[in-house]
């Protein structure tokens, strides 16, 4: 099962939504597994490419991608679980077995064997391939060189790591000592996180329903880099906010629960996904606006309201959360990188019309790239003379020319880019 969805997930298509069905006929049990190893060879997969072409002298043909997927998925638990190396073996080669491919299992179990035999070799091989010594595809390598040259290496570890479990403690509902209190009693250790009020870090990641409280909405899960939206937002009792590209909601969730009095309309242009906005948003007892609708083009009756502040969380390359991801290591490429760009830029010229003069605006991505951040919101402000920057000063992150970027792993946070434009008023 898993070798079918890694293969699905090499055509294009996300392991979120893979796991979606994916996983029917799976015992529950196993369901944990399953995804350990799916992702795992997404975080490793241009390495795990690599010591296949040297371990496979002629490539398979595509119809055998599964096969290939084993060969990837055997590789992944010999180098990065603790599984026993004769059990992995075993169990691989057994997977490959099928009446249609009765060459399968020889292949798998040679190249497997020989892996085993020939790992440090094979690994020092590697040194002169930086795309599978980092595990990234060369084109993002490239541009995280250009782009953060002094960070780039530690930016490519922390992209290979595993992401920490970060809680968000509802302030409506109960403060974060108390709830920390809790945490332990439910021999949960966490820590705070420093200039993040709310955050909250466990030592070791669980299942949601573990944590207490959740399913009363005093506790979410949202990496500490995706926090800071709400603070630098900094919404009023009584001000009518937009959160225009909010699925799946916890941007939202976060505004009302710093400031229950709001007039938050919530749009996303998915309708599946605007689902998950309204699901989050009744787990904490809270209620918005909700439209489905494009940014890019905006219509409706949300288009026609003007806000004291709004949030524009766009769609992006997502290079800053791919520890969480890392399946967008074989879904993004070079190439979307100038189209997603050109959709920001659309989406920021619909939605500036929609702010109220002396209203604030703030722009964020998940993304790593300049094309993305500062350079769009560069672009942005030479448009406009109307729009202005307000400089975030803070202790987190990096300061750009314009705005602010996190980097994946300094202080527990993903990637995040940040900029407040306010609008002047006439």
């Amino acid at each position: 099962m898993a070798a079918r969805l890694v293969w699905q997930m090499q055509q294009g298509r996300s392991l979120s939504d893979l796991f979606e069905t994916g996983l029917a006929g799976a015992e529950p049990a196993d369901h944990a597994l399953i995804k350990e190893i799916c992702f795992g060879v997404a975080r490793w997969f241009p390495q795990l490419e690599a010591l296949g072409r040297s371990l496979i002298a002629r490539p398979l043909k595509p119809r055998d991608g599964e096969v290939m997927a084993l060969v990837y998925i055997g590789l992944y638990q010999l180098l990065h679980m603790r599984i026993p190396e004769h059990a992995v073996v075993q169990e691989t080669v057994e997977a490959a077995r099928s009446p249609r491919r009765p060459w399968a299992t020889g292949l798998v179990n040679g190249v497997l064997r020989r892996f085993q035999r020939e790992r440090q070799a094979l690994l020092d091989g590697l040194e002169a391939d930086a795309a599978a010594l980092h595990a990234l595809p060369p084109w993002l390598l490239e541009r995280l060189r250009q782009a953060w040259p002094g960070q780039w290496r530690a930016i490519a570890g922390a992209l290979c790591s595993r992401p920490p479990m970060t809680l968000r403690v509802n302030a409506s509902r109960t403060n974060p000592r108390d709830y920390f209190e809790r945490l332990a009693l439910a021999a949960l250790p966490a820590r705070p996180l420093s200039g993040v009020p709310g955050a909250l870090v466990l030592d070791q990641a669980v299942a949601v329903s573990a944590l207490p409280g959740f399913g009363q909405g005093e506790v979410s899960v949202q990496d500490a880099g995706a926090q800071l939206a709400a603070a630098l937002l900094d919404p009023h009792p009584g001000e009518r906010v937009l959160d225009a590209c909010a699925a799946p909601g916890g941007k939202s969730c976060h505004l009302l629960e710093r400031c229950p009095d709001l007039e938050l309309w919530s749009v996303d242009i998915d309708g599946a996904r605007l689902e998950r906005v309204r699901e989050n948003l009744q787990r904490i007892g809270c209620r918005a606006h909700l439209r489905q609708g494009d940014a890019a083009a905006p219509e409706g009756d949300w288009a026609r309201q003007r806000y004291d502040r709004i949030l524009l969380d766009v769609p992006c390359s997502a290079t800053g959360v791919i520890r969480r991801h890392p399946d967008i290591k074989l879904l993004r490429r070079d190439r979307d990188i100038g189209r997603l760009a050109a959709l920001q830029g659309r989406i920021l010229d619909a939605v500036w019309p929609l702010l109220k003069p002396g209203g604030m605006l703030v722009y964020a991505t998940c993304s790593l790239l300049p094309e993305e951040n500062q350079q769009q919101v560069e672009r942005f402000l030479r448009r406009r003379d109307e729009a202005r920057e307000r400089p975030i000063t803070a202790a987190w992150g990096h300061p750009l020319a314009v705005g602010r970027q996190t980097l994946p792993g300094e202080g527990t946070m993903d990637g995040f880019y940040y900029a407040c434009l306010e609008k002047r008023t006439p």
